[in-house]
């Protein structure tokens, strides 16, 4: 190689070396500012030093090396509040707090399918890792109420007594309200089963660890599984965990919602979602209002479910069955009012009913679907009106009845009603093996009714 060749070669690359820090003069790199550690009160770690986002996310690390991820969610002054999302074992004062300026996003993708993750979006069902494709915004994206999709179809979940009296829609949303022990996970699992939907997404949240094992493997099924999506975050994650859980079950139900499919997300429980919110907002000062829980879980509650129902783009759906628990059977619980209030319905199971062996435990007086009218044709509704009037005629007489006060021909409608309780007794019970479809439940019904008008006919003799 010539000298000039040489010289050539080397002005090349110092002329390329300048280039590149021309390049960065235009577009400098931002400052990474790092914090550190000041105070924990509990679950809340404050942090000086540093600023970030509400809901960045933040890396704690020891002087050991250990690092704790958390996000924050809340400042005051120079001081922000960080609500970790991992074990804080091993925290101590003054470790880095070095913000990493990432929001919350939820990884998705078709290989979800038949896989358990938890909250952070990690398998937890030793099947190896999850190769997602795509992201969505774990927090949502706002919908126009106007472009909303009109909800026009019935939704087959393959209950008999909710398919006839209680006909839910695709993009309704249904609050299942009860107490604890009275079969609310037993009737999610078998919808999971038995629904017509295309894609079922189950978030687990705030449960027994032992209640996630025994929904999988026994509930759920293999069957159950291999067309649904598991979010299990236990009772005994942070509180930030659990809601992120909730709110990735939503994101990923949205995600198949984008692709045209009708999902059912079933979601146990809403009210252990609130109480997540609950502990990180009194945590960090927020003033409590009724029982206890502060202004903030009643705004963070409607902007979870509104996520659901139809979309304003594409003709997917999300049908969303929430599960509230109703602490000491009060139907008048703050989360229970506030939930019933954002429900397009609500099915109240009942403790008698359960004690009793009536599975499911559906109290058909005090549940109600707000759109059946809309969804089902009028000789529907007719029959399911007048299922509920001779049903509601024998619950307001049961007392007497019961005791043994009532005489026989003092009237005539509930001398019916009372001839014909076992069946209708019957025809709202179902066996948790058993599947009732759309077109059964109809003829169930009409069966029943059948009989009213049996009862009606004059004594041939």
């Amino acid at each position: 190689m010539s000298e000039l060749s040489l010289i050539t070669q080397r002005t090349d690359k110092w002329v390329n070396r300048l280039k590149g820090y021309q390049d960065r003069i235009k577009e400098p790199q931002t400052m990474l500012v790092e914090g550190r550690l000041t105070r924990m009160v509990g679950l809340t770690l404050e942090a000086v030093g540093c600023r970030s986002t509400i809901g960045g996310r933040c890396m704690i690390e020891t002087a050991e090396g250990a690092r704790t991820e958390a996000e924050v969610v809340g400042f005051s002054g120079e001081r922000l509040y960080l609500m970790p999302t991992g074990d804080i074992r091993g925290l101590e004062q003054d470790c880095r707090v070095i913000p990493m300026g990432l929001t919350s996003m939820a990884h998705v993708g078709p290989a979800l399918l038949g896989r358990v993750i938890d909250g952070g979006g990690k398998p937890i069902d030793s099947k190896g890792p999850v190769h997602t494709t795509d992201t969505m915004p774990l927090h949502g994206r706002a919908m126009n109420p106007l472009g909303r999709q009109a909800i026009t179809k019935p939704l087959d979940v393959g209950i008999g007594a909710i398919n006839s009296l209680l006909t839910v829609g695709q993009g309704q949303r249904i609050g299942l309200f009860a107490g604890s022990g009275v079969g609310k996970s037993v009737l999610l699992g078998m919808m999971t089963k038995y629904t017509k939907a295309d894609i079922v997404v189950v978030g687990l949240i705030g449960e027994r660890g032992r209640e996630v094992n025994e929904f999988v493997r026994k509930t759920l099924g293999a069957e159950g599984l291999a067309r649904a999506v598991v979010v299990a975050s236990p009772a005994d994650d942070p509180p930030l965990m659990r809601m992120h859980g909730a709110m990735l079950a939503t994101s990923i139900a949205e995600y198949f919602r984008d692709q045209g499919k009708n999902v059912l997300l079933l979601m146990d429980s809403l009210t252990r979602y609130a109480q997540a919110q609950r502990e990180i907002a009194l945590a960090i000062n927020e003033p409590p209002a009724t029982k206890g829980y502060p202004p903030s879980v009643f705004s963070k509650l409607p902007s979870l479910v509104e996520r659901a129902g139809n979309s304003d783009e594409g003709k997917g759906s999300i049908t969303a069955f929430y599960t509230v628990l109703t602490e000491g059977d009060d139907t008048n619980d703050p989360i229970a009012d506030a939930s019933r209030a954002i429900l397009d319905g609500h099915i109240h199971l009942s403790r008698l009913l359960a004690e009793a062996g009536h599975f499911p435990a559906i109290d058909m007086e005090a549940s109600v679907s707000r759109l059946m009218t809309e969804i089902v044709p009028e000789s529907h509704q007719d029959m399911a009106r007048e299922f509920r009037k001779i049903n509601s005629t024998y619950q307001k007489n049961a007392d007497l009845i019961n005791v043994g006060a009532y005489q026989p021909g003092t009237n005539p409608a509930v001398d019916q009603a009372i001839d014909m309780h076992e069946s209708m007794l019957e025809f709202l019970q179902q066996r948790i093996n058993e599947a009732v479809s759309f077109e059964e439940s109809i003829q169930g019904l009409q069966s029943v009714l059948q009989q009213r008008d049996l009862v009606a006919m004059p004594n041939p003799s």
